[in-house]
């Protein structure tokens, strides 16, 4: 038996979990806060090392033999040509970059050009876009940045003293929006695009392969961003989608091939294990169950849940569609929500509220149809997110997304990935693993929801949603 530790770091906190190489039972725990400084969106990464070194604390990590870092996809750090940070990094969805975003797309040629570059379309989270914003808004930062690295670049390469080499993984490297998943290599020419000039890239290595050693012995593992670790977390394969209920949506599913999707709906990432994840993104999950709360006068989500369960499938002919926010799926990014079916008989909280819920699950299930329609099997579904735990989303959502539900117990799985790819590397290295093959950890445990005698009824209300939508709608949504 080894002992390896996974490290999460978060926008809000590091976790670090300590893990039995042979089993991936969770030993021991760590956590700490990141110290909030500034805009939420320009954090110096030094509050990630203090926070890591605060949950690492009290004997955390003695016996440890490797350690793999997951981290906050989309942060940029720019480096100078000494390795200092050029500015605080450029972290989460900025609307800042919003219209360097668009100016990217007309700049290459239009969203085809870009899906079939990189397998994705920029978006304001994505570093390419930050590198557009940073050269248009602050040039003389843009003229010393040398070295482009992301979160899980930046804290593997502080673990390992900060060596010339500097590493990534495929996973990380797929959302940057200057890396195709489906060549495996690098756009050069989308940095300087963006940037102006270009820069040094860190070389992106396999899954099971190691960053490098501490001075003291310890194995580093390649790291990788949070939705590919929590993947590898979750154990997720072949026949298996992951949908995640945030304020947004997001639907991921492991696939063998890169997705070039000309739509945009599709971001093409690559996963930490050799596969692919392609997720499609929906602006409206949560946030339209809080705003049905509010509308209702309703104190929280739970008794909400309760409201709706009082009223039967198909919500008493009541239709939400959720776009409150706009929509990415389909791309409806000025319009509003809609209700349709009021009749009088309708109009009560408890069908409101079960519209919303409804009306939540069909735009998912509309992502899925994305991914089906373009031959990703879709088997099980993982559900994710506090809200999964709601009553009024298990009984609807096996049925209306027409596969197996499964609502795995709440745990870190992103640091458990993490731990699960840092035992990979250690065993490749020790020659007790296959590199083709992560270790056969065993499976998170679940509730395992079933469509059942329901699925013929779920069906009905998702092709009402499907009508309601193409009446309102006509021509807006394309799978």
């Amino acid at each position: 038996m080894g002992i390896v530790a996974g490290l999460d770091s978060s926008p809000d906190f590091t976790r670090i979990v300590v893990c039995d190489t042979d089993t991936g039972a969770v030993l021991r725990q760590g956590y700490a806060s990141h110290p909030v400084e500034g805009r939420p969106s320009d954090v110096d990464p030094q509050a990630w090392l203090l926070s890591l070194g605060e949950a690492a604390g009290g004997g955390l990590l003695e016996g440890v033999q490797a350690i793999g870092v997951s981290a906050q996809q989309n942060a940029l750090i720019p480096l100078d040509a000494q390795g200092a940070t050029v500015r605080p990094a450029l972290t989460g969805g900025d609307k800042r970059a919003q219209v360097a975003a668009a100016d990217l797309i007309d700049a290459l040629g239009g969203r085809e050009a870009w899906a079939q570059a990189v397998g994705c379309v920029p978006q304001a989270a994505q570093p390419v876009t930050k590198l557009r914003w940073l050269a248009k808004n602050e040039p003389e930062n843009a003229l010393r940045t040398a070295v482009l690295l992301q979160a899980h670049d930046w804290l593997v390469w502080q673990l390992l003293g900060r060596p010339l080499r500097r590493t990534t993984d495929r996973g990380g490297a797929s959302g940057t929006g200057y890396w195709s998943a489906g060549t495996g290599a690098y756009r050069p020419d989308l940095v300087d695009l963006a940037l102006g000039h270009q820069a040094m890239l860190p070389e992106v290595i396999g899954p099971s392969e190691a960053a490098g050693t501490t001075p003291e012995g310890l194995l580093i593992s390649a790291g990788t961003g949070e939705t590919m670790a929590a993947a590898l977390g979750l154990g997720i394969g072949l026949g298996d989608a992951v949908v995640s209920l945030g304020a947004s949506g997001s639907v991921m599913a492991v696939h063998p091939e890169s997705l070039a999707d000309q739509s945009g709906m599709i971001t093409s990432l690559a996963d930490a294990t050799g596969m692919h994840l392609p997720v499609v993104t929906t602006l409206n999950a949560v946030r339209t169950l809080r705003g049905t709360a509010e509308l209702l006068g309703v104190p929280d989500l739970e008794t909400l849940s309760e409201l709706a369960m009082k009223s039967t499938p198909g919500a008493h002919g009541l239709v939400l569609l959720p776009y409150l926010e706009g929509e990415r799926t389909p791309n409806l990014p000025h319009t509003a929500g809609t209700i349709a079916g009021l009749r009088r008989e309708s109009m009560r909280p408890e069908h409101l509220a079960r519209a919303a819920f409804e009306g939540m699950l069909c735009g998912l299930a509309d992502a899925l149809d994305v991914l089906r329609g373009r031959g990703v099997e879709v088997r099980r579904i993982f559900l994710l997110g506090p809200a999964a735990g709601l009553p009024a989303v298990q009984a609807a959502a096996p049925s209306l997304f027409g596969a197996q539900v499964v609502v795995p117990q709440p745990a870190d799985y992103a640091a458990i990935g993490a731990a699960r790819q840092a035992a990979w590397a250690l065993g490749v290295s020790q020659g007790s693993l296959d590199p083709r093959t992560p270790p056969a950890w065993q499976g998170a445990a679940a509730q395992i929801l079933e469509p059942g005698d329901d699925l013929a009824v779920g069906q009905a209300v998702r092709q009402q949603f499907v009508s309601v939508r193409e009446q309102t709608h006509p021509g807006a949504f394309r799978p």
